[in-house]
């Protein structure tokens, strides 16, 4: 039983470091986050002033002024969705998968939030226990050097992971907020051009009953395929 206590302590003392690293990691990228959330929140704010206020009064009619708005070298998300969905605005099968890629990148772009909500608090709780033992160790031998120190990195690895899980569950909370209202309004745009390809379609079955009978074949041809 000493023998297996000991493997158990020196696995655990083992892991110290490679726990210490990562918190490290952490930390630094949950920094980098920071920087990276806040050009987000100034680029959301600048899409929002020129382009929302367009899309919620869109209408059939104002589709291709739209569009016409929209830079070709846009490097927001959501503007490059915006601009496909206008592009395929007779395929509703491309919207759909347009709409579907757009949910995955936003689910990508919560993944490093996600990771440090999670993984903060874990790693900070591994680095708190592991120094443990050993100043439990130095507290019956009276090395009371030896236990300080430990103490003092049970202590710093779990301010660093509360840290950098406080950053990511913060970032998450706000970005899926965003991602979501995007994504409504996503979805509304490709609802409107669903009423424009059903309203073409309505014009030309109505041009199919004005037309001489010479011309009516070609017309209902081409209702047939805008409706598809």
């Amino acid at each position: 039983m000493n023998y297996i206590s000991d493997v158990l302590f020196w696995i655990s003392n083992g892991l110290l470091v490679p726990v210490v690293v990562l918190l490290i990691l952490f930390f630094l990228r949950s920094l980098l986050l920071i920087g990276n959330f806040f050009g987000q929140y100034l680029q959301i704010r600048k899409v929002d002033r020129l382009f929302m206020g367009k899309v919620e009064a869109l209408t059939p009619e104002t589709a291709g002024e739209l569009r016409a708005s929209i830079p070709a070298n846009s490097k927001s998300p959501l503007l490059c969705c915006l601009a496909g969905l206008l592009d395929a605005s007779k395929d509703k099968a491309h919207r759909q998968l347009l709409l579907s890629d757009y949910e995955i990148a936003a689910d990508k772009d919560l993944g490093t939030s996600k990771t440090l909500s999670k993984m903060g608090p874990m790693l900070g709780l591994m680095g708190t226990l592991i120094p443990m033992g050993p100043a439990l160790v130095g507290l019956s031998t009276g090395d009371i050097g030896s236990m300080a120190y430990n103490m003092q990195v049970a202590f710093a690895t779990t301010v660093v992971g509360l840290f950098s899980a406080a950053i990511g569950f913060i970032t998450q909370q706000v970005k899926q907020r965003w991602y979501t209202r995007d994504l409504n309004r996503l979805e509304f745009v490709s609802e409107v051009l669903d009423d424009c390809s059903v309203t073409d379609a309505a014009s030309c079955a109505a041009a199919v009953k004005a037309c001489p009978e010479g011309v009516e074949k070609q017309v209902a041809v081409k209702a047939g395929e805008e409706v598809l």
